[in-house]
């Protein structure tokens, strides 16, 4: 008897019932999702340290020298803005679409087009006008997540620089208008808007 059991058991494993198939599919598909999107997050989240912007010599010869200069590095509060802060968006599709114009730039360190810091800098006005135009269609964002027209106070900002932000709040500008320049110096080349003055 128990091996007419067997046998029909066995019968039955080797015919699975469409229901079983499908149940079986959508748990290791449910299971195998989970674990991609875990591994995907990690790698996207990986990619926003600081370590991981710097580990190229093209960023750490160059823009990261200068940023432990500026105030998002060092200042009286303690808060450091790193490279993500700036140069990634929090909400996940732009931030996807951010990573994706990102390969871009790695494709050139591959091919060679920025693997010197004279090529970089070579390239460095067309990348930093790339980047403050991203900005600017964003409204500055980034910025935003840290810096509000609203919770600036009259009596803590200096007088000048109080009135021209509620200047730029009034006509609606974005903060990469009036900071380009904030934590990397200006690219040769680069003239201030309305003006003909260039940097050297």
């Amino acid at each position: 008897m128990a091996d007419i059991n067997t046998a029909g058991l066995w019968a039955r494993l080797r015919r699975p019932s469409a229901k079983h198939s499908v149940l079986a599919l959508a748990t290791v598909g449910f299971v195998g999702g989970i674990v991609f999107w875990g591994v995907f997050n990690t790698g996207m989240e990986a990619t926003n340290t600081l370590q991981f912007c710097v580990s190229c010599h093209e960023m750490r010869d160059t823009v990261y020298q200068e940023y432990q200069y500026t105030i998002h590095y060092s200042n009286r509060t303690g808060v450091r803005a790193i490279c993500s802060d700036c140069h990634v968006p929090k909400d996940w599709t732009h931030k996807l679409i951010r990573k994706i114009k990102a390969s871009g730039e790695v494709w050139g360190k591959l091919t060679g087009s920025i693997d010197t810091k004279e090529k970089f800098e070579a390239k460095r006005l067309e990348l930093a006008q790339h980047e403050w135009e991203r900005m600017k269609a964003r409204d500055s964002i980034e910025c935003r997540n840290c810096h509000s027209f609203d919770a600036m106070s009259p009596e803590l900002q200096k007088k000048t620089p109080y009135k021209k932000h509620m200047e730029a709040k009034a006509a609606g500008k974005s903060c990469i208008d009036c900071h380009q320049g904030i934590a990397h110096k200006l690219p040769k080349g680069y003239r201030k808007p309305g003006t003909d003055d260039e940097e050297e």
